[in-house]
């Protein structure tokens, strides 16, 4: 464990927990979903490590462990505590590996640091290319209603809509794929969340446009998805995303929900270290 300071604030810094595997081995850094932390890769990590490789994770601001700022979280600062984690452990030839509202982050990394550090991303239950259903984005997944419905929920009861978003997070037509407590240690992950960054970054991954970051990507790619997804649709998201990436691998998980890696964590891992061994 160690941290990372993302920001020198004139009066107080900005520091991220980061968990590092070390090593020798090519880095693989793992971009955790929303409200959730670092920890939520829990069982990715032991694979990658096996597989040869270091593994880092760290908690977006706001989030688990790390500091809760009152602002910095639009994709831009997001983006830059990002490239702030590469450039302090001096991270290069690196994997990004985007999970759900961690996809925005690697899609703005490309228009704002391009390449130089990277050697290959993926999108994995991803919100790009645009989550907002609007006049020039009518396959976007999200409704205005939809969002300001979230919003209003979350702001109200934190505990309720917490708890229905982790059942939905992990279920295809209403089933729940896991068990009850691999959903009860994603609540716990929730409610670590400052309640100001949950719906500031709630606004940002339903509303920023990555259509054109999407143009920029230059890398090998993987979009990684279930196809039972009801949280962020693989028909509005990682199908487009594929579209947009030509070149692009796919690899759609059968009935799978959003939290795919959890759900179905030896194929989720089976096709990033494929990817990874390319």
């Amino acid at each position: 464990m160690t941290e990372v300071t993302a920001h020198h604030g004139l009066f107080k810094n900005t520091d991220l927990h980061v968990d590092d595997t070390g090593g020798t081995g090519r880095p693989v850094v793992l971009i955790h979903g929303w409200p959730l932390s670092g920890e939520a890769f829990k069982a990715q990590i032991p694979a990658l490590e096996a597989a040869g490789y270091r593994v880092i994770t760290y908690d977006r601001r706001g989030f688990g462990r790390s500091d809760k700022p009152a602002k910095g979280y639009t994709y831009d600062t997001l983006t830059e505590d990002l490239h702030a984690l590469l450039e302090q452990l001096d991270l290069t030839d690196v994997t990004l590996v985007g999970f759900s509202m961690g996809g925005g982050e690697v899609a703005r990394y490309f228009s704002k640091y391009g390449e130089e550090r990277l050697r290959s991303v993926v999108f994995a239950s991803a919100v790009p290319p645009y989550m907002m259903q609007t006049q020039d984005n009518p396959d976007g997944p999200l409704t205005k209603e939809a969002a300001a419905g979230m919003t209003a929920d979350l702001t109200e009861d934190e505990d309720s809509f917490y708890d229905g978003f982790t059942r939905e997070f992990f279920s295809v037509n209403g089933e729940l794929k896991v068990t009850e407590n691999q959903r009860q240690e994603a609540l716990a992950l929730c409610k670590q969340a400052d309640k100001k960054a949950a719906l500031a970054c709630m606004e940002a991954f339903g509303s920023t446009d990555f259509r054109d970051d999407l143009l920029k990507v230059t890398v090998p790619s993987l979009i990684l998805h279930g196809d039972g997804d009801a949280t962020v649709p693989f028909e509005g998201s990682g199908q487009r995303t594929h579209a947009a990436l030509l070149g692009s691998d796919l690899h759609v998980i059968q009935g799978a929900p959003h939290g795919c890696n959890v759900s179905h964590p030896d194929e989720w891992n089976e096709a990033l270290i494929a990817f990874l061994a390319k």
